[in-house]
């Protein structure tokens, strides 16, 4: 059976790239634009992983990812962060609310396979 991840970002074109990307690589993903969409997802699908942008609308990546890790079904799933902020005060406060990574845009797809799988131990 085909892993599940959930990718958040508010960006389309990363939507599509990463969609492409999982899938190609035998994923079964599941798509989000905004924390809020986010949340309720993964409450009803359980992705095995989430890959989840910070600055979006409703709710930003940072509290989707607090609500995430706060809730008893949803806190064992893996959550990378993928974001344009950069600075290490931001990767501190990912870290703070529960990520497990963080990856800085522009990535590499092939770079975030490869910590998907060694999240996933595949």
């Amino acid at each position: 059976m085909a892993k599940k991840i959930l990718v958040v970002d508010d960006e389309v074109y990363i939507l599509h790239i990463l969609d492409f990307s999982l899938g190609a690589e035998g994923y079964e993903v599941l798509t989000a634009a905004d924390g809020e969409e986010a949340v309720r997802l993964a409450r009803t699908e359980k992705p095995d992983l989430i890959v989840l942008d910070i600055m979006m609308p409703k709710v930003d990546g940072f509290e989707a990812c607090r609500r995430l890790k706060a809730d008893p079904e949803t806190s064992p799933i893996p959550v990378i962060l993928l974001t344009a902020k950069g600075r290490e005060v931001d990767r501190q406060m990912g870290m703070e609310v529960g990520a497990d990574d963080y990856i800085v845009k522009p990535f590499s797809p092939t770079r975030l396979i490869e910590k998907i799988e060694n999240y996933l131990n595949v």
